[in-house]
């Protein structure tokens, strides 16, 4: 078996607004392997300065990786426990490997019946104008689940926009959920919940940031909303740690992204204890391309959740990877009509 590795530049269709700042690229990674004229692929989605793995010796630690590679995924997984981006690569590009087609991981009706994933739509920060008419095309594709990403603008604009929504859509039209990426201060966030509250919202995903356990289990106890660990997650990967996270803090909601949590078997540590621990979760994709969104949203229907899912749409970039994923009616399908082969790819596997 050979395995090499390359980088790939994603570029947004317009620069997208996070509290972390505006994204105009996103970085990502692909490894490949080859046995006897076949190849598996899998991303590798560092996202910098969030990633644990955002480290300047990423690079050779791919390099490590492809040297190595006939320890075997196992062995592979267990000794790259600080790369999770890195794990989730490996496990898919093992999947793909052994797949008759490789890019189908998971044989479901997801991929063979046109089964979909329900998923929310996101609207992206910006000025008031702009996450407006993103809320109305949102809703003309069908979406009846939305995701808001809020602290970047002035909180009493951002009030007024989920104001209006409400003032048009009821609950039972539209579910809405928000996301601050850990926007608020613990000495402001249960009053900016409270107003929050007011507007029927679902859940808010990591209202502070992450590492502040006494504050984010305090508010856990008291929010009028439902709150959601995301940011919280990362780089806690020792499985008696993210059960003592988890009990401490006692969120209503856990959000998993594979590429920052250690892939399938990271993931899949937390959903367990949380199940154990009545906590509720969805999965959540990291700004992936279309080859690690499709590794995601297979895995995820396998999962059989009710929820709508935190799944991109594979819209966000100017070159990104045709694919079988299509959207429609606020649900993510795999399109088994369409193929995955272009130019692009093949590129990445010589």
């Amino acid at each position: 078996m050979k395995a090499f590795y390359k980088k790939y530049i994603l570029n947004f269709k317009r620069p997208s607004g996070t509290s972390r700042g505006v994204l105009t690229e996103k970085e990502t990674w692909f490894l490949i392997l080859e046995a006897n004229g076949r190849y598996g692929i899998g991303e590798c989605g560092l996202l910098r300065t969030l990633s644990i793995d955002d480290v300047e010796s990423y690079e050779e630690q791919l390099k490590w990786t492809c040297n190595h590679i006939d320890l075997g995924k196992h062995e592979l997984l267990k000794r790259l426990t600080t790369y999770p981006s890195i794990q989730f690569g490996i496990e898919q590009a093992f999947l793909s490997l052994a797949s008759p087609d490789p890019f189908v991981l998971f044989p479901s009706e997801f991929v063979s019946a046109n089964s979909p994933v329900s998923i929310n739509g996101l609207i992206w920060m910006g000025d008031e104008g702009f996450m407006h008419r993103q809320i109305i095309q949102k809703l003309k594709e069908g979406f009846r689940c939305i995701k808001m990403k809020i602290g970047a603008i002035d909180f009493d604009t951002e009030v007024a926009l989920l104001a209006s929504i409400r003032k048009k859509y009821s609950e039972d039209e539209i579910e809405l959920r928000v996301d601050a990426n850990g926007a608020f201060e613990p000495s402001n966030a249960l009053e900016k919940l409270k107003v929050l509250s007011k507007f029927g919202i679902h859940s808010i995903e990591q209202p502070i940031k992450s590492g502040q356990t006494t504050e984010m289990a305090k508010l856990c106890r008291v929010s009028p909303l439902p709150i959601a660990l995301d940011e919280e997650l990362i780089g806690v990967l020792d499985v008696a740690k993210k059960r003592a996270l988890l009990q401490n803090i006692r969120p209503h909601y856990i959000i998993l992204k594979p590429s920052l949590i250690g892939g399938y078997k990271g993931s899949s540590e937390w959903i367990r204890i949380a199940e154990e621990l009545k906590v509720k979760w969805w999965v959540t994709s990291a700004l992936e391309s279309n080859i690690g969104l499709n590794a995601i949203a297979q895995w995820t229907y396998t999962l059989q959740s009710e929820m709508p899912q935190g799944l991109g749409t594979g819209g966000l970039y100017t070159n990104n990877f045709k694919s079988p994923l299509t959207v429609a009616d606020g649900k993510l399908y795999y399109n088994a009509k369409k193929h995955w082969k272009n130019k692009l790819i093949e590129n990445l596997c010589t």
